[in-house]
């Protein structure tokens, strides 16, 4: 039988927005609807009738440099309007006060929140453990929710943010942009057509991280600088002192603000960040749910970074007519065999990419599942192009602009597709940490075989928690 997501019914809530976001968790499963097509009105005779226009909708920026930036330039180029910005880089909250003069500024989300009650919406492009914190107080003000992937920085976040968003009945997008593109459904039309039969393995892997991990915290302080809110950065996380750039930093502080991923106290590592992009194809074309066990071999990871490099391997059940399968995900400059992409020993691999293996063959695809090819060892070679099954997409940012105007999307990567995908995704991080095999318990967030709540949910410094 499939899995499904709840909060256990034998445990109480620990915290007010817990027990709300727990309202309806047994009303529904986290299946996405389906949408019906509207009724034609008839038109009245001899009269032009107006199409109006949608109302521009009011959102406000959380995080407003690299990621933010284009994010909040997608929404706006999406029909989009900034009221409010929010980023605890005053420098960065400046040049992006210049490109949206009527947006109120803000160096505190919360303060933000509870201030400005003209908006519809929010967008949230903060590093991770940012991530639920700014999303729950939007989702219980009754916002529209777009949340940078992965959606959160625990399992107990996730599974938080999906039944709060449900219950609040906001619409919501996490930040996978190829979930929003042609090449994903192309490639999920493809593998349900049969053109590789039914697929036994997947196989995953990214060049990164791109930044320093399996490291020791830093010893010295360094003076923070005027226009850093330090504070404002750790939020949630345990108070550490700033660590300004060092030698061969190329101007990069220890953590703030792009080395922050590495560190597992506000981000989630390779896997993080990089997995909800490169696990989608496999995700949603396999109908993967919740997997039995996730076993990590990984060199570096210690209480404060993750790995040097990392091969995590997930094994999910039968899925209906689907067979069980193992997905292996590599990171670090680890990749799958030569052999087994069917490549001659000196062809180098993509730096990132996919292989599944089936019954009748062998096929890769590209980061949002393009470029499908057959491998050169693969027993088909050709097959035909197969019937479009799925909804296209008018884009990422349109998605959630058109979403708030009354036009949802039924096969978006919104909470209720995201939140499990990131609670799957951040499993592996828990095998990395633990040194173990992870037995998962859906229901109970826990492992069977050990006990790995503390990693499951964190803690929250005051005025932070979820």
């Amino acid at each position: 039988m499939p899995k499904t997501y709840f909060l256990p019914l034998n445990k109480r809530p620990s915290t007010r927005r817990q027990f709300l976001a727990t309202g309806g968790a047994c009303a529904a499963g986290f299946a996405i609807g389906c949408q019906t097509p509207s009724q034609k009105s008839s038109k009245p005779e001899n009269k032009t009738v107006r199409k109006s226009r949608p109302k521009k909708v009011r959102l406000a920026g959380i995080g407003v440099g690299g990621k933010g930036a284009v994010d909040i330039a997608g929404c706006a180029k999406a029909g989009a309007e900034f009221v409010a910005l929010c980023d605890i880089d005053k420098k960065r909250l400046d040049a992006a006060k210049k490109r949206y003069p009527r947006a109120k500024t803000f160096t505190d989300y919360r303060e933000m929140l509870e201030e400005v009650n003209d908006i519809q919406g929010v967008t949230i492009s903060t590093p991770d453990h940012h991530h639920a914190p700014a999303a729950i107080r939007a989702i219980e003000k009754g916002l529209s929710t777009f949340v940078q992937k992965p959606l959160t920085h625990s399992i107990h976040e996730a599974r938080i943010l999906t039944l709060a968003a449900r219950q609040h009945g906001v619409q919501t997008l996490m930040g996978n942009q190829g979930h929003s593109g042609n090449d994903v459904r192309n490639f999920c039309e493809l593998i349900w057509a049969g053109a590789i039969g039914p697929v036994r393995e997947a196989h995953i892997w990214t060049n990164r991280p791109v930044w320093p991990q399996a490291l020791d915290r830093p010893t010295r302080q360094d003076p923070v600088p005027d226009w850093l809110d330090w504070e404002g950065f750790l939020g949630p996380a345990r108070w550490r002192p700033y660590v300004g750039p060092g030698e061969g930093s190329r101007g990069r502080g220890a953590y703030n603000p792009f080395n922050w991923r590495g560190w597992w106290d506000f981000g989630t590592g390779a896997l993080g960040d990089m997995a909800c992009h490169l696990m989608d194809p496999a995700v949603w074309a396999l109908k993967l749910g919740v997997p039995d066990t996730v076993e990590a071999g990984s060199e570096g990871a210690n209480d404060e970074t993750g790995p040097e490099w990392s091969i995590i391997t997930y094994e999910f059940p039968s899925r209906g007519e689907m067979p069980p399968v193992k997905v292996v995900w590599y990171d670090g400059g680890k990749k799958p065999s030569n052999e087994l992409l069917g490549l001659k020993k000196d062809e180098e691999s993509p730096a990132n990419g996919s292989l599944f293996i089936g019954d009748a063959g062998k096929l890769t695809c590209g980061t949002y599942g393009g470029s499908p090819q057959f491998t050169p060892d693969s027993k088909v070679q050709r097959f035909p192009k197969p019937d479009q099954l799925l909804e296209r997409s008018p884009g990422h940012y349109r998605e959630f602009v058109g979403a708030i105007n009354g036009k949802p999307l039924g096969n978006a990567s919104n909470f209720d597709f995201a939140g499990p995908f990131t609670e799957m995704v951040l499993l592996g991080n828990l095998a990395i940490r633990t040194g173990r095999k992870v037995e998962w318990d859906t229901v109970e967030l826990n492992a069977t075989n050990m006990d790995v709540s503390h990693l499951v949910k964190r803690e929250y410094r005051d005025g932070w928690d979820v």
